[in-house]
């Protein structure tokens, strides 16, 4: 049998703090063959990312590998000094980042960061590394490889980008990569395009590639192996159909039973119950409180009426030389009084484009928004800011929508002072009830952003949303970037409040399993067109249009298996 690339052996890593020590790895061992994708899945802090910056080299202070050995190629690695580590990161070890955005320097150009690497790790003039760097492009798939070479990555999509990083990861022809959560922000069309791409670069140069996730059915579409970390310890290793179909141990069990599937819709998400860590989300208590959600006057609470938006892309002094970008193209949809909407589609496709403008984050250029038969898009001042209390967002990421300096007690407080809906001396009450009431003690008032994990973080940005007693809320990607198990606990909470509070909603997500669960009704977009409305027992059992049907088949095995 060939000997593996990559063994890890009883690694454990200490972190030193004021109250002792801190183990977010301990005694993690599994082996990466040649050729061989390994799955390294569990729920955010289970040590998975920990993990691969050990084998990299890339652990912060004071993190420090207390035991353990790491080989590679025959060859420990675990004892080198910086220098020697750092001749073999990148080289021998590749590493593929979560946000391919932050990996990339916005400065310089794709081309120049590409030769900068190729030079570095392998020593050839500047023309032999633009060569090798235009065929890197090419072979991930970048369209027009020579144009490409000389933009800069704002200029490229999620996807693309994405390409590029793993592009950079191949540049020195390494013997491990480390893909860590590499499609995480991205849409079912994009993940499945990169997951491919991952897969037959491991089938032809036969580079060992360790797949950090929480993302189960990415596991069940790309592995051959995977090992199951918890608190961080492995709790299971086996071949990935073995640990998906009959699973050993009882977090593994939790941790695929959390997986949303498609085909039959369930009244709550089931919740990791491994260790009894389940909280409470006390939403009788807040429908006691809450002023009962006034009924539209027509049952539409929302039409969008031809809205439209363009972008401009390309800036001049003459009018006529400006090119635009067309976001949205005359879309149409209505809402009903207590439904949730859902808006799917790949990226770029126009969604957030449109639930900002409803949310009049964004101009509408033209088209109208009706909300209970009233005009928003000629509202007077006063009148915009009613619309604004009545209507609330929920946005993708909680740590970048939280204002890092305020504590959580000033930013739940701050919709309610804007809006004057209690007196000053009644505010901070009101704030600890509404933390309380989504699962949060009310010390979590005294606390920073920073403090909390990101499903807490999640929970505060609803308390904000719910503040001012909101009619209609934008959840725009309210879990993409959360585990299964915390995302199941967040929709668990958008559920009760649309059924308790009778709230509407507009759901939008790339996460068809997860609409499947939510929605009553479905919007999907292609190119800023809105291309199908359907109910959303009939979209997935009967869509109409062509993109919808490839949509669906994108879907993660998983996700398709039966509950």
């Amino acid at each position: 049998m060939t000997d593996p690339i990559l063994s890890i052996r009883n690694l454990t890593v200490e972190i030193p703090t004021r109250h002792g020590l801190f183990t977010p790895v301990r005694d993690v061992s599994y082996d990466i063959y040649p050729g061989e994708i390994r799955g390294v899945v569990g729920e955010s802090g289970a040590g998975k990312s920990m993990t691969g910056n050990a084998v990299i080299g890339l652990l912060d202070d004071p993190a420090r590998i207390a035991s353990g050995e790491i080989w590679l190629k025959g060859r420990r690695i675990d004892h080198l000094s910086v220098q020697e580590q750092r001749a073999i990161r990148g080289r021998e070890i590749g590493m593929i980042f979560q946000d391919p955005l932050t990996s990339l320097n916005p400065l310089f150009t794709i081309g120049e960061q590409l030769v900068e690497t190729i030079q570095l790790h392998l020593n050839v003039s500047a023309k032999v590394a633009k060569e090798r760097a235009l065929a890197l492009l090419d072979r991930v798939s970048i369209p027009d490889p020579k144009v490409r070479f000389d933009q800069y990555p704002h200029q490229f999509s999620g996807g693309m980008r994405q390409r590029v990083v793993i592009a950079l990861a191949l540049c020195s022809e390494p013997s491990v990569i480390i893909a860590d959560e590499p499609t995480t922000a991205l849409d079912v069309s994009i993940q499945a395009q990169v997951l491919d791409l991952i897969k037959e670069l491991a089938c032809e140069t036969q580079v060992g590639v360790i797949l950090v996730t929480h993302d189960m059915g990415v596991i069940a579409d790309t592995t051959k192996k995977v090992t199951v970390m918890y608190n961080g310890q492995v709790v299971e290793n086996g071949t990935t159909d073995q640990v998906l179909s009959a699973p050993r141990h009882d977090y593994t069990k939790s941790l695929i039973l959390a997986v949303p599937r498609p085909q039959t819709k369930l009244r709550r998400f089931p919740q990791i119950s491994y260790d009894s860590r389940e909280t409470n989300f006390k939403i009788e208590d807040l429908a006691r409180d809450w002023t009962k959600v006034e009924k539209s006057k027509s049952g539409k609470l929302l039409e969008v009426q031809g809205i439209s938006k363009q972008f401009l892309e390309k800036s001049s002094l003459i009018p006529s030389w400006r090119k635009y970008f067309t976001a949205v193209n005359n879309v149409s949809l209505d809402i009903n009084d207590g439904e949730v909407f859902g808006l799917v589609g790949e990226s770029g496709s126009g969604k957030s484009t449109v639930a900002r403008m409803i949310g009049t984050l964004l101009d509408v250029d033209s088209g109208r928004v009706l909300f209970d038969g009233d005009d928003v898009t000629s509202m007077a001042s006063a009148e915009l800011a009613d619309y604004r209390r009545q209507i609330q967002m929920i946005f993708q990421d909680p740590f970048s929508s939280l204002n890092p300096r305020m504590k959580v007690e000033s930013i739940v407080a701050e919709p309610l002072l804007h809006h004057k809906i209690l007196p000053r001396d009644r505010v901070s009450v009101r704030v600890e009830e509404l933390l309380d009431r989504v699962g949060l003690t009310r010390a979590a008032a005294a606390k920073y952003p920073h403090e909390f994990s990101g499903g807490q973080r999640q929970r505060i940005s609803i308390a904000r949303a719910l503040a001012t007693q909101p009619r209609f809320l934008i959840c725009d990607e309210p879990t993409s970037a959360l585990d299964v198990s915390i995302q199941a606990q967040i929709l668990n909470i958008l559920k009760d409040l649309q059924e308790h509070l009778g709230l509407t909603m507009l759901f939008i997500s790339h996460d068809l399993p997860v609409v499947r669960q939510m929605c009553d009704r479905v919007g999907v977009m292609k190119q800023g067109q809105l291309v199908e409305v359907q109910g959303t027992e009939t979209l997935f059992t009967n869509p109409q249009q062509d993109y919808t049907k490839k949509l669906l088949t994108l879907m993660p095995r998983l996700a398709q298996l039966s509950g």
